[in-house]
This record gives C-alpha cells, sequence and structure tokens, in this order.
C-alpha cells in the first residue's frame, strides 16, 4: 500500500523529513473535516496530522513471482483489490507490480517513478509535490529483521527518502521493532506509528482460512470479493498447495551459486 503525502506549510524546522501500500497527502489549507481527505487523517498521530494530509492512496498488489505458497495469480488478486475498492474515491490499484514476470527489487525505484510524476504536475507557485510513505502493519516492521529479506540500502532509500506509516495491532510492539533495528532506529524520525483504538484483529490470513475450511467470511469482506472467490474457486486447500516448497524470491536471490570444485 503505497501512499502519496504533501507536507504542511510550516516553517522548515517543524516539517518531518522527506511504500504494497502508499498514502498520499497534502498542505492542509482547510480543516478536516471540510476536506474529503482529511477524513482519512483523524486516526494519524498529531506530530503527522500537524505535517500531512493524506489525499489518496495506492494498493500494489505482488508480482506471481515472488513464490509465496498460497498466492493465487496476480489476475485475482488485482481483480479482488479493484471490487473491494469500488466504493472508494481515493484508493486505487497500481497493476505496475504485479505484471512484473519476476519479483523485483525495484519496489522504491516505482515509488521514485510515482514521485516524480506527481512532482511533475506541480508548479513553483503550487503547492509542494506529494510524498510517498509505505503504509504497514506492524508485522511488516518485523520483516526488516529476516536475514536476506531486505536489502540494507533498500531498507535506507524506503525508509530515510519515502519513510513509514505504520498502524499497530493488539499483542504487537512496533516500538520495539524500531529500537531493535539500527536502520530504523536511524530513521526514527520518518516513522510514524499510529495506534489503532477501534480493535480489529481480523487479518487477511485468518480469512483465507476460514475460506479454505469453508467457513463463512461475509462482514469481513465485500460481498462482490465473496462472490468473485467462489466464482473462481479461490483459497482451497490446492490453491494453498501453489509454491509449496519454493524459496521467498527474495531469499532465494541472496543465495550465490556455488562454485564448481572441476571449474
Amino acid at each position: 500500500y503505497y501512499g502519496e503525502l504533501r507536507p504542511s506549510e510550516q516553517p522548515s524546522s517543524t516539517r518531518g523529513r522527506s511504500s504494497t501500500s502508499f498514502i498520499s497527502a497534502e498542505p492542509s489549507s482547510k480543516s478536516c473535516s471540510e476536506r474529503r481527505s482529511g477524513k482519512s487523517g483523524t486516526h494519524l498521530p498529531n506530530r503527522m496530522k500537524s505535517q500531512y494530509q493524506v489525499v489518496g492512496g495506492i494498493v500494489s498488489p505482488v508480482s506471481d513471482g515472488y513464490g509465496k505458497q498460497g498466492l493465487v495469480l496476480a489476475k485475482h488478486r488485482i481483480a479482488m483489490a479493484k471490487l473491494a475498492l469500488q466504493s472508494s474515491n481515493w484508493v486505487t490499484v497500481d497493476e505496475w507490480e504485479s505484471q512484473q514476470p519476476d519479483w523485483t527489487e525495484t519496489e522504491y525505484e516505482q515509488s521514485t517513478g510515482m514521485n516524480d510524476d506527481f512532482c511533475g504536475n506541480t508548479t513553483p507557485l503550487s503547492s509542494p509535490c506529494p510524498q510517498l510513505k509505505l503504509l504497514c502493519g506492524a508485522d511488516f516492521l518485523d520483516t526488516f529483521k529476516i536475514p536476506g529479506l531486505w536489502r540494507d540500502d533498500h531498507v535506507e532509500e524506503v525508509v530515510g527518502r519515502f519513510g513509514l506509516v505504520c498502524v499497530s495491532r493488539g499483542g504487537l510492539q512496533p516500538e520495539r521493532a524500531v529500537h531493535e533495528s539500527d536502520t530504523l532506529s536511524r530513521r526514527r524520525h520518518n516513522i510514524f506509528l499510529v495506534r489503532e483504538w477501534v480493535k480489529n484483529e481480523t487479518s487477511a490470513t485468518e480469512v483465507r482460512r476460514a475460506l479454505r475450511r469453508n467457513l463463512s467470511v461475509k462482514y469481513l469482506i465485500p460481498d462482490s470479493v465473496i462472490e468473485y472467490i467462489h466464482q473462481h474457486n479461490l483459497y482451497t486447500d490446492d490453491s494453498e498447495r501453489r509454491n509449496k516448497g519454493t524459496v521467498l524470491r527474495p531469499l532465494a536471490k541472496q543465495v550465490q551459486p556455488v562454485k564448481s570444485l572441476d571449474g
């Protein structure tokens, strides 16, 4: 999930320095109640609400080449995401990453392109160009600690240049994840931790498990998505075996070929 944010018009000394979800925001010339986009920022921490205002979001499904067990085909994930977002007037689906034949390490390059596209539409007299930030859950922060999953320079790029907006969930401690990572701790000024006071422990993993067990997921996901899942027979025991035994592509790319003794 990636989002675009525009910095608020405050003195530079009070601005935060300038990810799959992105969010976007612009200077707050009106109160949150007066702006459509402001409503989405009411859960943001105070220091972020004073600097940014969310104006849009982008959902970027991963490529089929990622290799995760049970990952359904990108064409289905794209279709379900679009169905789920039919009622949203500020969140869109970006298909670029999902259309790549292999998983790519260049998500941050894509976000760089998005940033350039957004800033290319501004003029010196217009509002500041939007800024992209990676929107994630607290469990995502723990993935930075998995050896080989992230390249150090990519972590620096994502967190340092763009930044993170992390929504916490019950039982997880994003503050600890930030503290235990040298990179995240060094860039903590560009990490915004959002406390979700309305507890919702529903996860995509639990929804998929319920579907495999033929349990009802009504009211957990849109009816249109449920209908699509049943129509295409997704999230079954058979689909769960897809990519079984396959090493995640990011980890596989870290494995160096062993030189032959004959060579």
